[in-house]
């Protein structure tokens, strides 16, 4: 993990994932802390870099279906994170359920 943790903060789960950028599904890790969601994408990725959430952000979960080129659904093995303005971004996981599961136990 590259992105340094804030004091008191630990990891609760970590896992590969896809975050849905655009057309692009960018690879990487997707990490739950009991303050955060972080993803860092790898390195062989056209869009790259980290996306911080803080869970106070959050107001819910939604499993959906992975998208081709965000248009022609194709498996549903997503996971749309929304926020409380509006906003979501979609992670491909495995293991959406006990995904989904941990971080509505960590926003209620």
């Amino acid at each position: 993990m590259k992105t340094q943790l804030n004091i008191d903060e630990e990891i609760i789960k970590k896992g590969g994932a896809n975050l849905q950028k655009g057309i692009e599904a960018v690879g990487g890790f997707l990490y739950l802390t009991n303050q955060r969601l972080i993803f860092e994408s790898h390195k062989f990725n056209f869009q790259s870099g980290i996306t911080i959430i803080d869970l106070s952000d959050i107001a819910s979960t939604e499993k959906v279906w992975t998208k081709v080129f965000n248009l022609i659904p194709m498996m549903p093995n997503s996971l749309a994170v929304k926020f409380k303005n509006g906003e979501e971004h979609r992670f491909v996981l495995f293991g959406r359920s006990a995904w989904e599961i941990k971080i509505n136990s960590m926003i209620s």
